[in-house]
């Protein structure tokens, strides 16, 4: 699809019919209709002990709720930033706002670095931990005061009445940092100051130095709440996750190939996260998150994306997209002014 100057937010119709995740099978499926998904999806999750009629109906209905929840996101998630901007007081306003100071000292380092006249890839990975031969990268991004702060942050968000959306279907617990008004004043120019240089840099090949949106989460992980994170990859084209804290034991990292690998060719690499630390990989990367054993963890994820990368191939169906016009952020792609009526779809006429 051919990009240009765009307006509107835009998602490929794949979101309302792929890549839902079936928690209790570890499975992800696809749903157009009943007799597709019974096709594809029967002899799978039986083999899986979904053996029963019952058990097969429950799932159907659970991947139903989950197409209509899709359907009906971006409006809804409008409408709960709203209820929070009006509603909601921060325990810590000042970190609305992003600041030099939040930085860590390794970190400004690197960017400098990059923006430097002798920038250059061999120079730039003598300041990062690099995992060999999987182009995955850590150094710090936070300041530990900044990390304590946001996490007392959010938990006072948490504590408060305010309806809240979870970040996708893999997590159930965790804060879209949109809703909670952190986009422009924080994220944005988080992405664009500082983590552009870098990953222009580090990924040039995956639009590291055009990525133009993104979608900012936190994920929370707890003995009562979420453990870990299955297998999978990232609706992006190059993710940052950074540890937040609190005081958690194991609960490592795994990435193997990109997702193209053959299952049984995928060789699995353990990375450590500590506290303030980022990781910055590829998001068609395979990767998940082992069990914490004790504690409380909390995550940023930043799903940072080039939408003259995505608009060629949607990197969750891997054809080129058919757009839906969407409110709010949409998922990065983006069309030429006059193709924006000849190119889109209503959301309605997807199911």
């Amino acid at each position: 699809m051919a990009h240009g100057s765009s307006r509107g937010s835009y998602s490929c119709a794949c979101f309302y019919t792929d890549n839902i995740f079936i928690h209790e099978y570890q499975m992800h499926v696809s749903f157009t209709d009943e007799e597709q998904f019974a096709q594809e999806y029967h002899k799978a999750l039986q083999s899986r002990g979904c053996g029963t009629p019952e058990k097969l109906a429950q799932v159907l209905e659970t991947v139903k709720k989950e197409v209509e929840r899709r359907k009906k996101l971006a409006e809804e998630s409008m409408q709960r930033k709203s209820e929070i901007s009006l509603h909601y007081k921060p325990m810590h306003p000042e970190l609305y706002v992003l600041q030099e100071s939040f930085l860590a000292a390794d970190f400004l380092e690197a960017v400098h670095f990059c923006q430097s006249p002798h920038a250059s890839l061999d120079g730039l990975l003598k300041l990062l931990d690099s995992i060999p031969g999987k182009r995955i990268y850590r150094l710090p991004v936070f300041d530990t005061q900044f990390c304590k702060d946001f996490v007392e942050e959010l938990e006072h968000f948490e504590r408060s009445p305010l309806a809240k959306g979870r970040p996708n279907t893999m997590n159930n617990y965790g804060v879209l940092l949109n809703e909670l008004g952190l986009d422009d004043s924080f994220i944005t120019p988080l992405r664009e100051k500082y983590l552009r240089p870098l990953v222009s840099v580090l990924y040039p090949d995956w639009g590291g130095s055009c990525l133009d949106s993104h979608k900012a989460f936190v994920v929370q992980y707890s003995l009562d709440k979420d453990l870990d994170l299955s297998c999978h990859y990232d609706n992006s084209e190059v993710t940052l996750n950074v540890s937040l804290g609190k005081e958690f034991t194991d609960g490592n990292l795994y990435f193997s190939e990109m997702r193209e690998v053959p299952v049984n060719e995928r060789r699995y690499t353990e990375v450590e996260h500590l506290l303030g630390q980022g990781i910055l990989h590829r998001g068609q990367q395979i990767h998940g998150a082992l069990p914490i054993t004790s504690g409380e963890r909390w995550n940023l994820i930043l799903w940072m994306r080039a939408s003259s990368v995505r608009n060629k191939l949607c990197p969750m169906c891997d054809k080129e997209p058919t757009l839906i016009e969407t409110v709010g952020q949409g998922d990065g792609f983006t069309v030429p002014e006059k193709e924006i009526r000849a190119e889109t779809v209503d959301v309605c006429a997807v199911l």
